[in-house]
């Protein structure tokens, strides 16, 4: 069937949702080749800065190698539309550099939400958000106190 306002055949949901999910999949592998089947050269990622397929590529690679034990676990996942929202679960053990932090060895757990937009069975942009405080904070470079009131 054809989408006539687009001129293209519509992906189901359950297909969109099963490409973010090999994404994921392939990235838990390091299998980061893969993500040139499922993702367009011109991907965008608003929210890291990510401004092409290869960025994301690095970026993963990036994290895998300072987390070589690096595990995205989908937690929940919808699509509605051209948008598939997954969030899931990132844990790993900081044993290499990043981004000049030297290797602590600690573990390190934290939630994330992306949204994926697809067109054509690709995935095109994305828009993230993370747990980044706490990723810092259980790598030691935060450190958090509480509020002063610690009954609030």
């Amino acid at each position: 069937m054809i989408d006539s306002r687009e001129g293209r055949s519509p992906t189901s949901l359950e297909d969109s949702k099963e490409i973010v999910r090999k994404g994921i999949e392939a990235a838990n592998k390091h299998d980061l080749d893969f993500l040139d089947d499922i993702i367009i050269p011109g991907f965008v990622n608003h929210t890291i800065p990510l401004h092409s397929l290869e960025e994301m590529k690095q970026y993963l690679a990036m994290q895998i190698r300072a987390f070589p034990d690096v595990h995205w676990t989908i937690e929940d996942i919808a699509a509605e539309g051209d948008k598939v929202w997954v969030r899931y679960r990132i844990t790993g053990t900081h044993t290499k550099e990043l981004r000049g932090l030297a290797p602590t060895g600690r573990k390190i757990e934290f939630l994330a939400v992306t949204i994926y937009r697809l067109v054509n069975g690709k995935i095109t942009e994305g828009w993230s958000i993370m747990e980044f405080f706490n990723f810092y904070k259980q790598l030691g470079v935060l450190e958090y106190k509480g509020f002063p009131d610690e009954s609030l």
